[in-house]
């Protein structure tokens, strides 16, 4: 075997661990634990469904053939794949990094209002404050990238690899192209930069977050209940009282939904007091009968080859035509 040979197939394997790992980090959407809280919310959907009454009826119902042998889960998990390649070889050495973020939020704070006496607050509560501040902060600034994703027509390009999923299952959350994940990267490097230089200025370096399994706390609830099922067959709303503040599963099945009325709506992420704010937010009961989809028809999103290209041809023909109206600097 060849040195390339060697390489090559331990680049591979370490990748597949790598892979294999987000079954048991709960920092990753598809951690087990999170798998094992959306089962359990789903079975009372399934004992109040007629698959019960089947043979196999709990497995079709969770898994049935016509979602997870869809060639568009076969997308999902070919990007799922393929962007981890691409981030290990490309886009990671080129993310911002939280810490200069960080130490440039402290000394853009001290320049301006200059040095300040750490504020002398409990632990407890510096931890609980700091905890909260991260996860609203994140929440926020997942929402407006989403929008702007949404509201850029370039942008937007990219964005639509993910809404031309055809079916939705756990790994849905994956179907996104390399640019997109990284402008989410550079996202949460910027937003936690900012809030821990923040905390820093406030509170001096003792700041701490609550976490469980090292996923922030607030994180964690939101995933355990129920977030791969916001990406499934399976319909699961908290109703119309908490669906103004938190975005069910079924909200964000309607954000998938191809039917022109619910383009650009619930764009939260796990609050929905940002789109009760820009007009955006559409509860489970409002939404009526609809199917998946980007809502258009245009080719190039079917295969996986092209989940990769159409965005960026797309985005030249949007371009072309400005570009080649520039004026002459000579």
């Amino acid at each position: 075997m060849s040195w390339w040979d060697s390489l090559s197939n331990h680049f591979l394997s370490q990748n597949l661990l790598a892979l294999a790992g987000y079954l048991t980090d709960a920092n990753k959407r598809i951690y087990l634990g999170y798998l094992l809280g959306a089962l359990v919310l789903a079975l009372p959907l399934f004992w109040r469904s007629n698959a019960r009454k089947t043979p196999g009826g709990l497995f079709r119902f969770l898994f049935p053939a016509q979602i997870y042998r869809h060639r568009s889960t076969r997308h999902d998990v070919g990007l799922w794949v393929i962007n981890r390649l691409i981030r290990v070889g490309l886009l990671a050495p080129v993310v911002l990094t939280m810490v200069p973020i960080a130490l440039g939020t402290t000394e853009l704070l001290e320049w301006a209002f200059g040095a300040f006496t750490p504020l002398a607050w409990s632990a407890t509560a510096i931890t609980a404050l700091f905890t909260l501040a991260l996860f609203v902060a994140d929440d926020f600034s997942r929402f407006f990238l989403h929008w702007l994703m949404h509201r850029i027509p370039v942008l937007w390009d990219f964005h639509k690899v993910h809404h031309s999923a055809e079916v939705l299952s756990p790994m849905t959350i994956y179907r996104s192209h390399p640019l997109e994940s990284y402008l989410y990267a550079c996202r949460m490097a910027l937003t936690q930069g900012i809030v821990v230089g923040l905390g820093y200025y406030l509170f001096g370096p003792v700041l701490t977050m609550q976490d469980i399994l090292g996923a922030n706390v607030f994180v964690f609830l939101f995933n355990v209940m129920g977030s791969n099922l916001r990406h499934s067959h399976l319909w699961l709303s908290w109703g119309d009282r908490l669906e103004n503040w938190f975005i069910s599963p079924a909200q964000h099945q309607v954000h998938h939904s191809a039917e022109r009325r619910h383009w650009d709506t619930n764009m939260g992420s796990a609050l929905a007091i940002w789109d009760r704010m820009w007009g955006t937010l559409v509860k489970a009961s409002q939404a009526g009968e609809f199917r998946i989809g980007s809502g258009d028809d245009k080719p190039g999103h079917d295969t996986l080859l092209g989940l990769y290209l159409t965005p960026f041809k797309d985005a030249f023909r949007r371009l072309r035509p400005r570009l080649s109206h520039r004026p002459n600097p000579h």
